[in-house]
């Protein structure tokens, strides 16, 4: 679900991610952001083919301070062009079903980057978190 840039009231995933800052353990928190969608930005790089395939997605991977790799996703439209304003487009896929076949590697996902209510995982985090069969 997205949140126009008019309307003001958090989507079901952002008030998860607000009740998580308050509590890292909130379960039911854990399971509305796990059984949310998110917008994951299609990288520049990604042919027409690789986006229209709907049992494969592109990760955008950013570099964070140290360098340690990221892939950003978001709650909404206006939350990706707080981060990303040159986005032009996106998947929506549900996140428990990304974070189920999330690679095994040091990949980090952040969830809302430039937003207050942000939410940074380490891979493992991810799979143990929000994997949802």
């Amino acid at each position: 679900m997205e949140t126009p840039a008019n309307d003001p009231t958090p989507t079901p995933a952002q008030r998860a991610l607000d009740a998580l800052a308050d509590n890292t353990e909130d379960a039911a928190a854990l399971d509305a952001l796990a059984n949310s969608d998110v917008l994951i930005p299609v990288p520049d790089d990604a042919n027409d083919a690789d986006t229209a395939n709907p049992s494969a997605v592109a990760l955008p991977v950013l570099e964070q301070p140290g360098g340690e790799p990221v892939v950003p996703v978001f709650t909404s439209e206006v939350e990706m062009a707080g981060l990303l304003p040159f986005v032009s487009r996106y998947r929506l896929v549900p996140l428990g079903a990304l974070a189920a076949q999330w690679p095994a590697d040091d990949l980090s996902l952040t969830i809302d980057g430039s937003s207050e209510h942000r939410l940074t995982l380490t891979s493992e985090g991810v799979r143990t978190l929000l994997a949802r069969p």
